[in-house]
């Protein structure tokens, strides 16, 4: 899964990239199998290799400019993206460093009625605002991703 991570982002291909990050979905999926949480797996599944993938992969198909050498748009943000990079990577760190991992063995246990509950009733809010997020992901990529001449026709 890491590897796939790591390929997600150096991959110079954006396909390639796109199979990568499915395949790091798919790890993820088998882990929480593995960990006993089966309806998790599932939904890793079906959502994010299932319906996010397809989405990604649609996204990248109809938007693609092919062979037209456009200028990188995040060619100027480099110095911000590592600045940000490292603080989440600290972040991170320091939340592994901090997290009691003894309580973590402790198994949770709830019903799919109880999920579901939860989720439609407690968390609908954020899965909405989730749903705009990646909303507003995809029109920003095809604003990216759209041809130059395309803007010329249209004048």
């Amino acid at each position: 899964m890491v590897g796939a991570g790591i390929a997600v982002v150096t991959l110079r291909n954006i396909i390639h990239s796109a199979v990568a990050m499915m395949v790091c979905f798919g790890s993820l999926a088998g882990m929480y199998a593995l960990l006993g949480a089966p309806i998790v797996a599932a939904a890793q599944v079906l959502i994010y290799l299932g319906a996010i993938s397809v989405l990604i992969l649609f996204a990248i198909m109809l938007t693609q400019a092919g062979d037209a050498n456009l200028l990188a748009p995040f060619h100027r943000q480099l110095p911000i993206a590592i600045v940000v990079a490292l603080a989440i990577v600290g972040t991170v760190g320091w939340a592994v460093v901090q997290t009691d991992w003894g309580m973590a063995a402790e198994a949770v246990y709830a019903a799919v009625e109880t999920i579901a509950l939860t989720l439609l009733t407690d968390f609908a809010l954020p899965f909405e605002i989730i749903s705009l997020l990646l909303l507003a992901a995809i029109i920003g990529a095809i604003y990216l991703a759209r041809r130059p001449e395309e803007d010329e026709r249209a004048n």
